[in-house]
């Protein structure tokens, strides 16, 4: 049994009393059908009673029904000793802190270097046999919390939080200008840019985009801010189109910022996009308790405030 994760298992109730495996699976642990296709497949990847069943078989009160995952490695990541800033992890699920400059995920012409790279390294340090599944991804130039899971049903559990908005993500910018009103939402559709399509551009016809925001300080009589955001979806580079979009581009923005009219001793400061996900709530998909991580300014961003706020 040494293949297979720590198993999921249900006490069969009364009420339970007939049903078939996969309605009570469904309704009890949230299994996607895709998950119990895969684990039907493996030896002892469904039973009850510690005997094989098939998911249209009927279970009995009393029954002990139990889903097992195999283990999986990320054998396409090279392991690779790069610090990684680890602020929670338990056997189901790892939250860290990205910096800025590094990619979550290995892409095509980018295999090494990258924040999957050091986790992969840092779960083979321990011994643990773990696929690389991050629940949500940050631009390589944005910095904070990024939730990965570490089997896949947490990765699915997670995911649907994620699409019904159910997690908490929080962000602070160091903006251009000062956002009118204070506080509001941007809802603008966002889609490719047909003539440059690695960017997104606001389009009537894109996709629907919702940010939400708060100014949190003014600088220099409106010449900048730091704004907390909210998303409402998810869109590539939402937040940097949809500020741009309001006139409060990012500072050090290399896409959408202000290009030449930008502050030069503001832009060096930052170094990259001012950009922080520093709030990440979720639902641990095997307690069903609420959590909620947090992760401080790094220094490059607090120098720029500083240096804002003429400190």
């Amino acid at each position: 049994m040494n293949r297979y994760y720590e198993p999921l298992t249900v006490h069969i109730t009364e009420r339970e009393q007939g049903m078939m495996v996969r309605t009570v699976l469904e309704r009890r642990l949230g299994v996607s059908r895709k998950l119990l296709s895969r684990v039907k497949l493996t030896e002892h990847g469904i039973t009850l009673n510690g005997r094989r069943v098939y998911t249209n078989d009927k279970v009995q009160s009393g029954d002990v029904l139990a889903v097992r995952m195999e283990k999986e490695t990320s054998a396409d990541i090279l392991a690779e000793p790069i610090p990684v800033d680890i602020i929670f992890e338990d056997e189901y699920l790892l939250i860290a802190n990205k910096p800025a400059g590094l990619i979550v995920h290995p892409t095509h012409g980018h295999y090494t270097g990258t924040l999957a790279n050091g986790v992969v390294y840092h779960w083979q340090m321990k011994g643990e046999q773990v696929r690389f599944r991050p629940v949500h991804r940050l631009d390589e130039e944005t910095s904070g919390l990024v939730a990965i899971a570490k089997n896949p049903y947490i990765h699915q559990q997670l995911s649907e939080q994620l699409q019904a908005d159910q997690i908490q993500k929080r962000y602070l910018a160091l903006v251009y200008g000062a956002p009118s009103p204070a506080a509001g939402t941007v809802d603008a559709p966002i889609d490719r840019n047909p003539d440059s399509p690695h960017i997104r551009i606001v389009k009537p016809d894109g996709y629907p985009s919702v940010t939400h925001y708060e100014t949190e300080a003014v600088y220099r009589g409106g010449a900048a801010s730091m704004v907390r955001l909210r998303l409402e979806t998810g869109r590539t580079h939402q937040i940097r189109v949809h500020m741009r979009h309001i006139g409060c581009p990012l500072i050090g923005d290399k896409m959408y910022g202000p290009g030449e009219d930008g502050e030069a001793e503001w832009e060096a400061a930052a170094g990259r996009q001012a950009l922080h996900a520093e709030k990440l709530g979720l639902t641990h998909p095997m307690t069903g308790k609420w959590m909620e991580w947090t992760a401080p300014l790094p220094p490059e961003l607090v120098r720029l405030e500083q240096m804002l706020a003429g400190q």
